[in-house]
């Protein structure tokens, strides 16, 4: 494959150092040109500098919706959405998305889409040179990419969010309702579940796992050890820096504190 410039858009460290290992098996010569964590971020660099070959974004970053960035500016270069969220595909496929991949991304995974791509490349006729500037990013995948391959690169319907999960309590396995877990916490590679009434189960799941098994109307990530459901949460304190405090029922062993980039999104998350 020839070289590609690559965007990536990515709010979770390990997620983009992986992304980043797998770029290197998948197409060892491509260049990533930056790795950005914002909306903010990924506006004003679309706004000073030349297009990269290819956008490789997750759908929740630090400050709101990588769907906005695309809302926002015109994008000519092709994405491929990396993220744990599919109910996002649609609109994804509104922007100029050659592929929607949900976490935990995988080597094959991500070659089939690189290899979508290279033949996209060598198949779409060129972009006018002169193209207007309004010219919109749906405007541009009608021109440049198939409506067939675009439904086939449509994720096949995943099942509903996880109901239960199977805890151990001494000798025996027990059903849990998933509207019992009140948070997940991971520490030391463990993840832990608390119910609403204070019991504590270990899962089998790591947190990534989870973001793509839980609704997200109810469950949100705090932060990179803690995902609350929404009756969990019982204020939000302000603290220093920007951040916020998260005050939990029951309370986790340590303070729960979220980023000041990351704050804007919890409170979306709050109020619906």
């Amino acid at each position: 494959m020839p070289e590609l410039r690559i965007l990536i858009l990515e709010d979770e460290y390990p997620a983009a150092e992986r992304l980043q290992r797998l770029l290197s098996q998948a197409a060892p010569t491509a260049q990533v040109l930056a790795v950005l964590d914002t909306v903010a971020g990924a506006l004003t660099w679309l706004d000073t500098h030349p297009a990269p070959d290819l956008i490789l974004s997750d759908i929740q970053l630090a400050d709101g919706l990588s769907l906005d960035v695309f809302a926002q500016t015109v994008v000519r270069s092709p994405v491929i959405f990396t993220t744990a969220y599919d109910q996002y595909a649609l609109q994804a496929f509104r922007t100029n998305s050659i592929d929607y991949i949900l976490k935990p991304l995988k080597l094959p995974e991500l070659q089939a889409a690189l290899a979508k791509l290279q033949a996209m490349r060598y198949e779409r006729p060129a972009v006018p040179a002169a193209a207007p500037s309004s010219t919109s990013n749906s405007e541009f995948i009608t021109h440049n990419f198939s409506i067939e391959r675009l439904l086939d690169a449509l994720p096949r319907p995943q099942q509903p969010y996880k109901a239960r999960f199977l805890v151990r309590q001494g000798e025996s396995l027990l059903p849990l309702p998933t509207a019992e877990a009140a948070w997940f916490w991971s520490r030391h590679e463990t993840v832990t579940l608390a119910t609403h009434d204070g019991r504590r189960f270990v899962v089998d799941y790591t947190l990534e796992q989870l973001e793509r098994l839980l609704d997200p109307a109810q469950f949100f990530r705090l932060n990179r050890q803690l995902i609350a459901q929404l009756p969990a949460v019982r204020r939000l304190v302000p603290h220093f820096g920007g951040k916020l405090l998260v005050e939990l029922h029951p309370a986790p062993a340590d303070e729960i504190l979220v980023s000041k980039e990351r704050a804007g999104a919890v409170k979306s998350w709050l109020e619906g």
